[in-house]
């Protein structure tokens, strides 16, 4: 999610370093600036393609290193700006940095060059495939995980030798101030533009080779509209609607413990955290027990809380929203209700028996509550599961890990945790995206890596070929010689079964 009221153009406050030379922090999102930000990158990315994977990564490290310094500093700024507590502030700053640090040491052995077999036809080329930087690639980054969630594409864009113009949300620039200023120069390779929605729209018509959009689907849409215009490809992650099964075998302390952390966890505005939960009914209520009695004892604070605030108001009414709607429809509110929403802060909320066609159920709520289902069994599970236009993540509890495994590979999701909530989210090779209203493209681990390159395939012939056939001139014999090879290799006999059978 990235919607909110406009804060761009405020300053750096002091303490934080002012960007190096050569790093432009652009205001206000003007096309002319951000523009003249993406010619820049242009320049910076021949030299920073230039340097080569044992360059760049030398640099990437640096990077790494500054972020990691300055862990306490960069949590203080993202706990101002989100009002979410230090502690997860410095969580999201530590699997941040795992993620850059695995880019910049694995970015070579993805990406360099390879052979791949050539097949009978082309025995006499020799075949390789290798991934070049597309140039410049524009960042747009959401306000709920200011640093972990935009550092993960821009991590695998540098990475990849790519130079990248940051825009991150309105409500968290100073968040995105920090990491252009930690940059190790001396290139502007790492750029930070700062404005509301027009700042985004016009780095999507700047002429960026490739976009990277974290927000709603409803926003993901519109900039996926703007970069249509100049056929600009782009990678979109637009949030979700996870849902979580528990088996009747399944460790329900865990389970509990897991539901109100991904629930509850970052005040609800975790777009791969938990918001529907489907228990298999002979084990529900005892379920819901255990999630009652530890959901009344959460309370959100600012400093050493469990969560904090609602990072934008305009959220706070969406939740509003949904748990009206649902209690309105007849839904059990088990743990608080409507008059939890207490702005800026929502206190825990847990609906049972929410009708499957609810907002509360069928749309983004992205505030800490908790839709808790009965089902008959996990094939009913799954099928409530599925039954979303989103994609991202879910997560699957239960002792037997084969029938767990079955079922999270039944979801259609980009991602799944068996036994835990966003366990893919520490782990730097994973990929992440989603599908449907999800988004699509990925970042992290090699296909994020992949995703901000293009792949050049090469053929390189080693000696003339028996039966040359790529003439203008080809003979009759050799057109012949070659049908008779194919069909012995195609349309014969095969493993004793005659073609056509």
């Amino acid at each position: 999610m990235a919607s909110g009221d406009s804060a761009g153009g405020r300053q750096v406050d002091e303490g934080l370093r002012a960007p190096e030379e050569g790093v432009m922090t652009a205001t206000l999102g003007e096309q002319g600036t951000v523009e003249a930000a993406v010619q820049r990158a242009r320049g910076a990315a021949a030299w920073w393609g230039g340097l080569g994977f044992h360059g760049r990564r030398e640099r990437l490290l640096a990077f790494k290193h500054a972020i990691a310094a300055g862990i306490d500093d960069l949590a203080a700024v993202i706990s101002a700006e989100t009002g979410k507590p230090s502690a997860d502030a410095v969580l999201e700053v530590m699997l941040a940095v795992e993620n850059l640090d695995w880019s910049a040491r694995n970015a070579q052995r993805v990406l360099r060059r390879r052979r791949v077999p050539s097949g009978l036809l082309a025995a006499n080329q020799a075949s390789t495939v290798e991934y070049h930087p597309l140039g410049v690639v524009g960042a747009i980054g959401p306000w709920n995980y200011p640093v972990y969630t935009p550092l993960g594409a821009i991590a695998s864009a540098l990475a990849a030798g790519n130079a990248v113009v940051f825009k991150p949300s309105e409500l968290t620039p100073r968040t995105g101030e920090w990491l252009a200023a930690a940059w190790p120069g001396p290139q502007p390779v790492l750029q930070v533009v700062t404005g509301d929605g027009s700042a985004g729209a016009a780095l999507c018509r700047a002429g960026a080779d490739k976009v990277t959009f974290t927000g709603s689907a409803a926003t993901g849409r519109k900039v996926m509209a703007a970069c249509a215009e100049t056929l600009t490809p782009i990678v979109i992650e637009g949030g979700g609607k996870d849902a979580m099964i528990v088996a009747a075998d399944a460790d329900l302390e865990a389970a509990c413990r897991a539901a109100a952390f991904g629930g509850f966890g970052n005040a609800g505005q975790t777009c791969a955290g938990v918001e529907r939960v489907y228990v298999v009914r002979q084990v529900y209520d005892d379920f819901l027990a255990r999630l009652t009695a530890l959901a009344e004892g959460v309370r959100p604070g600012e400093r050493d809380g469990p969560y904090g605030r609602m990072t934008t108001p305009a959220q706070v009414e969406i939740v509003r929203r949904h748990v009206s709607a649902a209690i309105e429809a007849g839904a059990r509110p088990v743990v608080g209700g409507v008059e939890s929403v207490q702005p800026p802060y929502v206190m825990p909320v847990v609906l049972a028996g929410v009708p499957e066609d609810n907002p509360a159920v069928t749309e983004e709520t992205f505030g800490p509550t908790l839709v808790v289902n009965a089902v008959a069994d996990l094939d009913e599970a799954i099928e409530r599961a599925n039954a979303t236009r989103y994609g991202l993540a879910a997560s699957v509890f239960s002792r037997d890990r084969r029938r767990a495994v079955a079922v999270a590979r039944r979801l259609r999701t980009g991602a799944v945790s068996v036994n835990s909530v966003l366990g893919f989210a520490a782990v730097p090779a994973l990929p992440f995206g989603g599908i449907g209203d999800s988004g699509f493209g990925r970042v992290h681990g090699a296909d994020g890596l992949r995703e901000f390159s293009r792949a050049q395939s090469m053929t390189r012939q080693r000696f003339a070929p028996p039966i040359d056939l790529m003439r203008l001139d080809r003979s009759a014999t050799a057109l012949a010689r070659a049908r008779a090879a194919f069909r012995f290799r195609h349309a014969g006999k095969r493993h004793g079964t005659a073609p056509g059978a």
